[in-house]
Order: C-alpha cells, then sequence, then structure tokens
C-alpha cells in the first residue's frame, strides 16, 4: 500500500504490522424528660448524627461512575472557545468543537456557609488490577531487566513486545523529506533502570526515532494482531527531555489501514517542548478532521497519560483528571503503536539529543 500524506496534527498515515464521605460530627444521642402539664412523660431523640456529607463536601469520582448532571449554560462565544485553555477541544480549524467539563457549584448556600467546587472528573491512576467496568489485560514495568541499545526486545522482552518499524521506515515528516527523518529502533530503544528509553538523535543527516508495539492479548484475526482491540483503556507513566522538533503521537491506528474513514486517536501528544494533548481523528465528507483536547503541562516531569475508548465516547485523563470528551469514537477495531518522531513543528537541531522514558504501560478492555 502506498504511503499516506500526514494530517495536521501529524501522525504515521501507513498502517503497521470513592470512598465512604466522612461523616459529619455527631451529637451524642441522648434521652431527655420533659414534664408537660397532663404529667405525661415524653422520651424525645435529640441528634444530630447522620452519614449525609457536610455543606460544600464531595466525594471524588472516577472514571467508572456516572458522571453528575450538569446545569445549562449560556452558549460561548465562538472567540472565547477558541481559546487554548486545557480542556477545550478544538477542531482543526482551530474552533472549538465542545466544551471540556467544567468545574459546577453547588446552589448558594446559606449566610456563614463557604461554598465549594465540585472536583473534575477524574480517574484512576493505578498500574494494575480490574477497574469498576474494565478487565485488565496487560501491563509491563520493565523490571526483567536492562536491555543495551539496539536490543530491544530482545529475549527478556520478545513476547510481549514489537520494536515496531524497521530501520529505515520513513516517519510522518520523512515521507515528505526523502527520509531525512525515520525509524531506528537500533539506534533508539533500550531498557535501562526499569523504563523503556528512546534515545532520539541525529546520525549522519538523519533524525531518528523509533514507535515500539506491545502485545495485546486479543482475538483479532482478519487480520490477526498481536495488539489489536475495539475499546479499551489504556494508560501510560511517562516523561522526556524537552526536545524542541521531536514528538509523541502515541496513537491507536485502526486495523484496517482505511484513513481517514475509520479514524485515529492520539494520546499523549505533542512536541517534546511543548503542552501534552489529545486527539481524535474521524472522517468528515471524506477528509480528516480532528478534535484536540490540551492540557497545561509539560512532559519533562512524569505524568500518567489515561485514554478511555468507548462506544461514542474517548475521553482523555492526565494525572487522573480529564482533559475533556470527544464523541468522535472510532468503531472499528485499533492498534496501540508507541510513536515518537520529529518535524512536524519544525525539525530538532542537528545536535539536539535526548530522551524519552517509560517507566509503565497498562491496557484494560470492557468488563
Amino acid at each position: 500500500m502506498g504511503r499516506l500524506l500526514p494530517c495536521e496534527t501529524g501522525r504515521m498515515r501507513t498502517p503497521v504490522h470513592g470512598g465512604r464521605v466522612p461523616i459529619s460530627r455527631r451529637c451524642p444521642r441522648s434521652l431527655r424528660f420533659v414534664l408537660v402539664p397532663s404529667a405525661v412523660l415524653v422520651l424525645v431523640l435529640a441528634g444530630c448524627g447522620a452519614d449525609a456529607a457536610p455543606e460544600g463536601e464531595r466525594p471524588m469520582f472516577t472514571s467508572a461512575s456516572a458522571l453528575p448532571a450538569e446545569p445549562s449554560a449560556a452558549p460561548t462565544p465562538a472567540s472565547q472557545a477558541a481559546s487554548s485553555r486545557p480542556g477545550a477541544p478544538t477542531s482543526e480549524a482551530g474552533a472549538a468543537t465542545q466544551p471540556a467539563p467544567a468545574p459546577l457549584r453547588r446552589p448558594a448556600p446559606q449566610a456563614g456557609a463557604v461554598a465549594a467546587l465540585i472536583p473534575p472528573r477524574t480517574t484512576d491512576v493505578t498500574m494494575t488490577g480490574d477497574l469498576p467496568g474494565w478487565k485488565h489485560v496487560f501491563v509491563e514495568d520493565f523490571s526483567a531487566g536492562d536491555v543495551p541499545l539496539g536490543g530491544f526486545p530482545g529475549p527478556l522482552y520478545r513476547a510481549r513486545w514489537s520494536a515496531g518499524y524497521k530501520d529505515g521506515t520513513p516517519d510522518t515528516a520523512g515521507q515528505k523529506n526523502d527520509g531525512k527523518t525515520g525509524y531506528y529502533p537500533s539506534k533508539v530503544l533500550s531498557v535501562r533502570n526499569g523504563t523503556l528509553d528512546w534515545y532520539l538523535h541525529s546520525e549522519n543527516g538523519i533524525t531518528m526515532g523509533a514507535a515500539p508495539m506491545p502485545k495485546i492479548p486479543n482475538t483479532a484475526s482478519n487480520p490477526p494482531r498481536a495488539n489489536s482491540l475495539l475499546y479499551g483503556r489504556y494508560s501510560v507513566r511517562y516523561r522526556a527531555d524537552a526536545l524542541p522538533g521531536f514528538k509523541t503521537a502515541w496513537l491507536l491506528w485502526p486495523d484496517s489501514g482505511v484513513w481517514p474513514r475509520d479514524g485515529e486517536v492520539d494520546y499523549p501528544e505533542g512536541d517534546l517542548a511543548k503542552i501534552i494533548y489529545g486527539a481524535v481523528h474521524y472522517d468528515r465528507n471524506g477528509r480528516d478532521a480532528f478534535e484536540k483536547l490540551d492540557s497545561d503541562q509539560f512532559v519533562t516531569t512524569w505524568h500518567v497519560a489515561t485514554m478511555e475508548w468507548t462506544p461514542g465516547r474517548v475521553e482523555f485523563f492526565l494525572d487522573g483528571r480529564s482533559l475533556g470528551v470527544s464523541n468522535k469514537a472510532p468503531t472499528v477495531p485499533m492498534h496501540l503503536i508507541l510513536q515518537t518522531e520529529s518535524c512536524l513543528t519544525g525539525c530538532p537541531a542537528p545536535t539536539a539529543q535526548g530522551h524519552v522514558s517509560l517507566d509503565w504501560i497498562s491496557i484494560w478492555v470492557p468488563a
């Protein structure tokens, strides 16, 4: 199949083989006797104990919990909707397409009480175990041992990983620059200090990245793929050096290879010197369109990035907090590629070099 041109956000276009609410303070239950004119003894139960949450408190809820109904709000002017605030999904034209879940306020409290924001939607950031609505099927923390540069996956990880694109495969930009940027796992990938490491750099004028793939248990047969799923929850803990010109586009790509008809999901994505975001691509009248959800965080500190893909919905979380939701979810099986490349928002300096580190990756399927 011929190579397909990249879309605006720069993914590769070629298919590849809570707890209980604290109980309010209780007044002790006591028996009080009241003398009334008729000399009838009345037993009165006087107490204030109850399990209701104190005014202004609300338990955090997880991705498996029902999202509270939001009150109606006045429409946002287009000029404001197009801002780059975290959680504002934007289309390829830059216009906001769906507001992010906004913090909700309770009705005005009585005089003397303090109003509190209802916390934004959150999700679990643990690495292993089943979750409400999700069955755990894969985890990798790279604790089996180190692998030298060029040796990944090697005997230690071969049963669970592929190095992905072979050396010399052009990356997204490389399809248009005569291969001056591409995937070179033998020059880039290793396991060190319990992390999968990308050594991003250039050699002989060629800027190098890599795109490894986990082998996820599944029943795909047409075609058979080692990491194909229809709906799932994907979570990674990662960080990177600030390297302008290099980027992550860790993505779900359709098994069919038919793009943009069958869609695409990218997260975490972004130039390594800019903010982390997610993008959902879909077909609009035969052409690529996408919704983009920004965070306000950079990759230079450790983050847990999670995407939840369910029928009609894709939601991105960073460190447990939602960036927002797209309803343009793919409806066909997709496979995961940890695509790390360059030259989409400007090329790196020839001498630039640094690392992307993946501490762990964990995957769930609908229960």
